[in-house]
Formats: structure tokens, C-alpha cells, sequence
């Protein structure tokens, strides 16, 4: 079953590719062949474009989502391990924007079917020159398309394995323990007074206790 192209990254492919509604000459072409429309929708069966030809807003939206989703059969087809929603729909955007020709050849996709989604980010900030010229636009999506891979993933240091905190464990940390220490002993000290300063001490000390726990469990949980 194909996979299902987002609203996310219809929105976000928009953002970059921008609209026109009326044909306009691919910025690569050759004596103005072929022509462009929509979001960079060119000639197919889908939509056939022409020099002089206009189109509304909804035919634009609707080769788009005819140009994504082959685009989406294509990654889907060339990709041989787990991806994400975001991490699917990060690759449809870089093919749709580099072709799908480029991307099934491309050093990315090796280096991803061989497990190493790590690479991948780096490898679309290759992407980002035309004709050998670092274009900032080209940069500017790249980056969008690499922080759209990591959306969601949990990041941790390569050295130290992430795990949650033991609230009942920092409650007898050596800091802990030294904390509740001086607390005890001013306590004591003031105790040895009158019968109401004993009882106000005491209040004091089971509060501050109580609050002192509760900090730690808190940040303990977070």
C-alpha cells in the first residue's frame, strides 16, 4: 500500500517551490523547453503545459498532489528500510526537488539502505548548488529537509545512554544527604529552646523536608 504524502509536507514543498499560475520557461531548460507551471508542475499526462497557458489555484494543487504522490512511489519503491512519516516525507521533498533520477543514484540513498540514517542529513547538505554555485534557497531547504528527519527522534549523547532519573536514588545522593544534614542541625540547635519554639521548629522541619522531596522527585521526573 503507497504511502500517504502529508498535509505537512504539501505545505512545506509549497513553501519552497513557490506557485505561478501562468506557464513560465524550467530555469534549466533549453530554448525554453520545458515549460512550467504551478509548482513546478512540467508536462505529462496529468496536465499538459503550454507556452501562453494560465491555470487556477486548484488545478495548481491538484498537480501537485498528482506530481507528489509519484514522487512518494518512487521513494517508497527505492528505499529498502524503516522510515518515519517525517523521514518519508523529508526524502519526497528532496526527490521532488532534485528528480527522482538523481535521488535513486544518489550516495544518500546508498548510504540510507545500508542502515546509516546518521549520513543522511549531511548528505542532503550536499545538495545545495546549481550549477556549481551554492544557492541559499537551496541551502535554506536542505536544512528545513534535514530538521524535518530528525522531527520526532529521540536525541541522546553517542557516550552517555539516555535514561530517566530514580527519584527514590537522588533522594540519598551525598548532596541530598548534606543538604538535609545542616538542615537537621540547625533544627537541633534552635530545638533546645522554649516548648512553642520547639513545636514551630518542628512544623518547619517537616515542611522543609516535604518541600525538599518534592523538588527532587520533580526534576527528577522531568
Amino acid at each position: 500500500m503507497a504511502r500517504t504524502v502529508t498535509p505537512e509536507i504539501v505545505a512545506h514543498v509549497k513553501r519552497f517551490e513557490g506557485c505561478k499560475l501562468f506557464a513560465y520557461p524550467d530555469p534549466g531548460s533549453v530554448n525554453g523547453e520545458p515549460w512550467t507551471i504551478g509548482y513546478g508542475h512540467t508536462s505529462d499526462s496529468f496536465l499538459k503545459v503550454r507556452k501562453g497557458m494560465t491555470i487556477t489555484q486548484a488545478q495548481a494543487d491538484a498537480a501537485l498532489e498528482h506530481d507528489l504522490n509519484e514522487v512518494a512511489d518512487a521513494v517508497e519503491r527505492l528505499v529498502k528500510v524503516h522510515l518515519t512519516d517525517n523521514q518519508f516525507g523529508a526524502l519526497v521533498s528532496f526527490a521532488f526537488n532534485v528528480g527522482n533520477k538523481a535521488f535513486a543514484n544518489s550516495s544518500l540513498l546508498k548510504k540510507l539502505n545500508a542502515g546509516n540514517y546518521d549520513a543522511v542529513p549531511a548528505e542532503l547538505a550536499r545538495w545545495n548548488k546549481n550549477d556549481g554555485k551554492v544557492m541559499k534557497g537551496l541551502t535554506n531547504r536542505r536544512a528545513a529537509e534535514a530538521g524535518l528527519w530528525a522531527k520526532g527522534s529521540f536525541v541522546a549523547s553517542n557516550t552517555v545512554e539516555a535514561a530517566p532519573g530514580n527519584p527514590i536514588k537522588d533522594l540519598t545522593k551525598p548532596e541530598t544527604i548534606t543538604a538535609a544534614g545542616g538542615l537537621l542541625s540547625g533544627a537541633a540547635a534552635l530545638a533546645t529552646g522554649s516548648p512553642a519554639i520547639q513545636i514551630a521548629v518542628g512544623i518547619c522541619l517537616v515542611v522543609a523536608v516535604g518541600v525538599i522531596a518534592f523538588l527532587v522527585i520533580r526534576k527528577a521526573t522531568r
